[in-house]
Parts: structure tokens; sequence; C-alpha cells
């Protein structure tokens, strides 16, 4: 993969190859801390790639031997002085990390987290946002904040529509971690492979994914996190009418041609 990410080249590193683009956090001194700059760098190229006609998928990585740590509770604290307690850097913080997260969902490419060490709170946040995760051997997840008096509640919007209302109460009142076979057997991630080798997986899923139709998996990803929350019926009447307008598509035509006469499709992504 060749690095083609001219900015935050501190925060975030971007390699690209064959339509999959690999995102790398790169704080490992700050165990990956989601600051508010990383947030930002990891927000814009999430919507940036999302548009880009030549990607496919996107991996979130990280250097080191945390993903993510979470939120950044130095820089967090370092605003308690301010006139209003921090309170406006606070609420800012969550709404901009919070909208991070929604475009992570909203983007049309299918994005994967590769977990080597550790994620915690706005870590594991990330972690069950992305579309789907691998973790390694060594990987473990956990929402800890009850322990240091700030409860997890952001984390909990997207790790209780991952997992069991129950599990995710145990994570959020218990602190405690799930190892990476946990986590896999409730859900938080698709696969557990060795150690070191989560990127590679990750970025092999990705692979797969480029070869098929972008605008047929498009289709299907905002389709499913619309009717995800809908109730059986409703679901199903959007699904049918999501179904209608992709066989109006050229790449529906394509593979269904290419399936009856055995062969290869060729897609026109469109």
């Amino acid at each position: 993969m060749q690095d083609s990410l001219p900015d935050d080249a501190s925060l975030l590193l971007e390699e690209v190859e064959l339509g999959v683009v690999l995102l790398t956090l790169n704080r490992p001194d700050a165990r990956n801390a989601l600051s508010r700059a990383l947030i930002a760098a990891v927000h814009r190229e999430i919507e940036r790639l999302g548009q880009d006609p030549k990607i496919a998928a996107i991996v979130v990585a990280a250097n080191g031997k945390v993903f993510s740590s979470g939120h950044d509770l130095k820089e967090l604290t370092a605003h308690r002085p301010d006139t209003d307690g921090g309170q406006a850097f606070f609420r800012e913080t969550m709404r901009a990390c919070s909208s991070m997260m929604q475009a992570i969902v909203a983007c049309p490419k299918p994005v994967i987290a590769a977990v080597e060490g550790r994620a915690t709170a706005a870590g594991c946040q990330l972690v069950a946002t992305c579309d789907l995760a691998v973790a390694s051997e060594a990987a473990d997840f956990a929402t800890p904040g009850v322990n240091i008096g700030l409860f997890c509640s952001t984390p909990m919007v997207a790790l209780s529509r991952n997992i069991s209302r129950k599990r995710a109460m145990e994570m959020l009142l218990l602190g405690d971690a799930l190892s990476a076979a946990e986590a896999m057997a409730c859900g938080l991630v698709n696969r557990v492979v060795a150690r070191g080798k989560a990127q590679a997986e990750a970025v092999g899923m990705a692979r797969k994914i480029a070869a098929k139709s972008k605008a047929t998996v498009a289709i299907g990803k905002a389709a499913f996190y619309r009717q995800a929350d809908m109730p059986l019926d409703e679901a199903y009447a959007f699904a049918s009418e999501v179904m209608v307008q992709n066989m109006m598509k050229l790449d529906a035509a394509e593979g269904i041609c290419a399936f009856i006469e055995k062969r290869s499709p060729d897609w026109k992504d469109a």
C-alpha cells in the first residue's frame, strides 16, 4: 500500500491499494486516545473516502499496543479551569465524537475495525460502530468509565446496538473487559485471529468486498441500518422497495446475467 494522506500524518496514517484504504490511528504514546484533533481527522477522512468512487472499503487499525483508550482524559481535564468548568468543551467533544461515529454508519463504503490491542470506552464504541470487526487474540474490550465516575453513556449507544442488553449492561456496570473470544461470542467482533494478524485479515475482508459492485454494497449498507429499528411490517415494506430499486440498477442486471451465463460480472458500479 502507498501512503497518500498529506495532512494529519502524525495523527492518522492512510494507505491505499486496490480500492481498499487502511486508516491507522497514530497516537501510540497516548494509547491512541481520541483527541479532538484525531476525531476531526477520522471524521474528515471517512466522509472524503465515502465520496471517492475509487474506494470500495475502509479498514481502521492502530499503531501500538492499544487500539484506542477512548476520549483523551488529559485533554478534557485541561479544560476544568475554564470559566464554565469545561462544560462547553465537554459538550462539543461529545458532539464531535458522536458525529464522527454517525459518519461511519452513514459512509456508503463498509468500514472494518482491525483490533490488535485493548479497545476501551470510546475506543470500544469505535469498534462497535464499524460495520465489521476483526480482533487478534491479544485484544480485549471494555467500557470502564464507571470505575472513574464517568459512565460510558455514548459508547453505550453503539454497544447496545451490537450485543444483548444484559451483556451490554454488564460491561457498562462492572467495567470488566471481554476477551477477544468473548467479544466474538456476543457479537461485538466478527472474527478472532492470531496475534499480529488482525490487520491482514481485515484487509482481506475489505478486498473481497472490493470485488463486489460498489453501488450494490452502498444500497445494502444504507438499507441495513435504516431497517434495523423499524417494526417488522415496515422493515419488510421498506426492504421490498429497496430490492425493486436495486433490481433497476445496471449492476443488478449485469450480475444476474453473469450468473445465468456462468461468467464473471463486469461491474459498472451503477
